[in-house]
């Protein structure tokens, strides 16, 4: 644990990290804007998804507005319930999804799993979320998150834009797409692996903490995470 110091000391310190803070704002600001301003690449494929009222094109995902935020959920075709992390994910933005529809902004949870068994997840859960299933499309793997022996072994299975195999199965990320007036849909940002810990809440309150994430003689990172029902 941290030394135990008079609140004058405390003060001294508190102001010397404040400098290091804005220093990370500032810099957290410019890698933003830097990512905003990423060059964009069509989609030429219009994908058609299972929703929970039938077949909807990745146009439609949009709803009425011009930018698309996708969360790659781990919950493979064979599985019986979702992955644990990206459940931990969910609930962060669960109940958000009016705040980001303000800015112009659709979410959707976009998972292999067919799609009467995302809806049961979902409704355990008790989330709110709009989610279609990519079972019978190529989505997941067009965009790095799923991951066949067969693909494996032809070279054509690298997570996180090469920077890592990933064995077969599932991973998780988000990717972002825009809308342009003539109905052509972009892709303008993907982020996987540790490019996800900002868009977690509860990490970022536990950041907050002289225990942090408390994760370090785990097994792996992440192993105390359960969905909130099996707490």
């Amino acid at each position: 644990m941290p030394d135990i110091v008079s609140e004058k000391e405390w003060l001294v310190a508190r102001l010397s990290l404040i400098e290091k803070e804005k220093q990370l704002t500032r810099l957290r600001d410019e890698v933003t804007a830097a990512r905003q301003n990423l060059p964009q690449v069509l989609v030429e494929k219009n994908y058609l998804f299972n929703g929970e009222s039938g077949p909807v094109l990745l146009s439609d995902l949009f709803g009425d507005h011009s930018q698309l935020i996708v969360q790659h959920f781990m919950f493979g075709p064979d599985w019986e319930e979702g992955c644990p992390s990206c459940s931990f994910w969910v609930d962060g933005i669960n109940g958000t999804l009016g705040h980001l529809a303000a800015r112009d902004t659709a979410y959707v949870a976009v998972s292999r799993a067919p799609i009467d068994k995302l809806l049961s997840y979902r409704k355990r859960m008790d989330w709110t979320i709009p989610w279609v299933s990519s079972l019978d499309n190529d989505f997941n793997f067009d965009f790095g998150v799923s991951f066949t022996s067969e693909r494996i072994d032809g070279g054509d299975a690298k997570y996180n834009f090469g920077l890592s195999n990933h064995p077969p199965g599932e991973a998780p990320g988000f990717s972002v797409f825009v809308k342009d007036r003539d109905g052509r849909i972009f892709r303008s940002y993907s982020t996987y692996a540790r490019g996800l810990d900002p868009m977690n809440p509860v990490y970022q309150y536990l950041d907050l903490t002289p225990k942090g994430r408390n994760e370090n003689d785990l097994p792996f990172t992440m192993a105390w995470v359960k969905r909130h029902d099996q707490y």
